[in-house]
């Protein structure tokens, strides 16, 4: 038994359900030189739809054994639970309707330090920013136009 796992759909099938998916199966060994076992082809679709009502079955073949008198396959794959999780993006909810009011907050406790000194995140630069207003600007460059 695995641990369960997460992976991005885009670093699995590029975001295709329907592209072929190759799974390798090996042996761990800690030395290692982990032991091969066997492959099988599958699609995202095709766990997604097996996982619905059953556990998916997916025979590992090792090509190397396959010649041998007998030999039906390695072992057997089953995946028992596929989850597809929506994780939504900035644009997505923009789109969505999502609305936007920017506000700012400034914190003015003394002892962030002294305006005057180049240590102080607070410091009145008069070449530029100091790292609070870089921030500020950077941020609301981006989200002022989504600003309602």
């Amino acid at each position: 038994t695995w641990k369960p796992f997460r992976i991005s759909m885009q670093s699995l099938c590029g975001g295709d359900v329907e592209k072929l998916i190759k799974v390798d199966c090996y042996d761990y060994n800690n030395s290692g030189s982990h032991d091969f076992i066997g492959s099988f082809q599958t699609t995202l679709s095709q766990i997604q739809q097996a996982t619905q009502s059953y556990a998916a079955e997916f025979e590992c073949i090792n090509s190397k054994k396959g010649k041998k008198k007998g030999y039906k396959n390695s072992g057997v794959i089953i995946i028992k639970q596929c989850k597809t999780v929506k994780e939504y993006t900035f644009l997505d909810y923009i789109m969505g309707g999502c609305q936007i009011n920017f506000t700012i907050a400034i914190d003015f406790t003394g002892s962030n330090g002294d305006p005057k000194s180049p240590r102080s995140l607070h410091y009145i630069n008069p070449q530029g920013y100091n790292e609070y207003l870089a921030a500020i600007w950077a941020v609301g460059n981006v989200i002022q136009d989504y600003d309602s």
